[in-house]
């Protein structure tokens, strides 16, 4: 394994650790903390820092024929949405907002585990 994949590995492994703290930090109060946007700001960050790294070591990166890459590009605009959307409720949004953000949150973090395992099995195998 070389560096630069052992760089993009481990980014994309800090964005799961910073996204799934702050969605499970998230779920377990039922409310929406500002610590909790930093976490997924932090966990979007990684991951597409991880991502920029990735696709320099493919011969095809933007190939959205490949079902790794459409699941990674649709999770990546997934996050983006929720982090902004978790910015504006934390800003603007209301108590009943705060409290009802959790719902969103779970489903982005299951729909981000697809790429993620299926990242991790394509490295194990090759």
């Amino acid at each position: 394994m070389t560096n630069f994949m052992v760089l993009s590995a481990t980014l994309i492994t800090l964005a799961l650790l910073f996204y799934s703290l702050g969605v499970w930090a998230e779920q377990i109060s039922h409310y929406l903390k500002v610590w909790h946007v930093v976490a997924f700001w932090a966990g979007f960050l990684f991951d597409t820092t991880g991502t920029i790294a990735m696709s320099k070591l493919s011969s095809n990166p933007f190939d959205l024929n490949d079902l790794h890459t459409l699941t990674g590009q649709v999770a990546l605009w997934l996050m983006l949405i929720h982090a902004i959307w978790a910015t504006v409720v934390v800003w603007k949004g209301s108590e009943k907002h705060r409290l009802e953000f959790h719902t969103y949150s779970l489903m982005v973090w299951m729909f981000w585990l697809i790429p993620y395992l299926g990242g991790m099995y394509m490295g194990m195998t090759r």
